[in-house]
Parts: structure tokens; C-alpha cells; sequence
């Protein structure tokens, strides 16, 4: 029985490595969020507790033009954290309309037991996760439209 509690504290412990979902078979385009700029962000959809909780943990690394969507069933101020998160990102939170309402730059990841909660101080339905410095470089500011293509079989939960 000692045994067994050990074998579980270790494993509990253990960074996990979760890899990145397969891409999209060929041909086949998955969601994407288009800037005022034309720059076309494909994204994973994230639209329930689960994944909300899971993000973008774990993950080394975000390829160019890729992202997280994170879709909320009320639109009220959702704070995020990143625990766990090993690169840093751009937080984007958008409103119902698909307008900016807030944007974090170059949020860096937490690499202590307790990190810091990053609130946009208005009310969003989506967020979108970008590898830090993307919102800078494409111009993005508060008040900018954003396209959803693809996500209106989104079911959130």
C-alpha cells in the first residue's frame, strides 16, 4: 500500500507533455479567426470546462498562424492564468460582436505554485490565445472586428 502511494505522488508530480491535436486531414480547413489585416489564425476550439481548464498547457511550443479559441457561454469578465504554460502568449478578449475589448501582450509563463490571474476588466465571450508578440506585429488594438470562419457549429458547454 506505501508502494502504491508513492507510485501515485510521483506520477502526480511528473510534468506531462500533452502534444498539439493532429492537423486538420488535407484539403479539409479547420477554424480560423481572421484580422482586420487579412492575417488568418487557425485555431482549436475550446468550449467547455475541460478545455477551458486544459488550454494551452503543456505545450512547448504554437506554430506560426496557429492559436486556441476559447468560446464562453456567458459574456462576463474571464480571467486566465498560466500555470503550467511554457510559452508565452497574447491573451486577446473579444465581446459578442467579435470586437476587442482587451488585449495582454507577451504574457510570460508562470514557473511558480502560484501565478497571477490576468482579468481584461470588461466582459468578453471569446478569448483568443496567439504566441506572444502576434498582436503586436499584425497591429491589433481594442476596438479592432475579428472574423470567425468555421466556428458556427460551435456547442458550448
Amino acid at each position: 500500500m506505501k508502494f502504491l502511494a508513492i507510485l501515485l505522488l510521483v506520477s502526480c508530480t511528473r510534468t506531462q507533455t500533452i502534444p498539439p491535436p493532429p492537423p486538420q486531414p488535407e484539403g479539409v480547413p479547420g477554424p480560423q479567426v481572421i484580422f482586420p489585416n487579412g492575417f488568418t489564425v487557425d485555431v482549436e476550439i475550446v468550449a467547455d470546462d475541460e478545455l477551458r481548464a486544459q488550454g494551452l498547457m503543456y505545450r512547448d511550443h504554437l506554430r506560426p498562424g496557429t492559436g486556441m479559441l476559447f468560446f464562453f457561454l456567458e459574456e462576463e469578465e474571464h480571467g486566465f492564468w498560466m500555470k503550467n504554460t511554457l510559452i508565452p502568449l497574447d491573451m486577446i478578449w473579444i465581446d459578442r460582436n467579435r470586437k476587442i475589448v482587451h488585449i495582454k501582450n507577451d504574457v510570460p509563463p508562470c514557473r511558480v505554485p502560484i501565478c497571477p490571474s490576468y482579468t481584461p476588466g470588461v466582459p468578453s465571450l471569446y478569448v483568443l490565445e496567439v504566441a506572444a508578440g502576434v498582436a503586436k506585429q499584425q497591429g491589433l488594438e481594442v476596438g479592432d472586428e475579428l472574423q470567425f470562419v468555421r466556428t458556427e457549429n460551435v456547442r458550448v458547454q
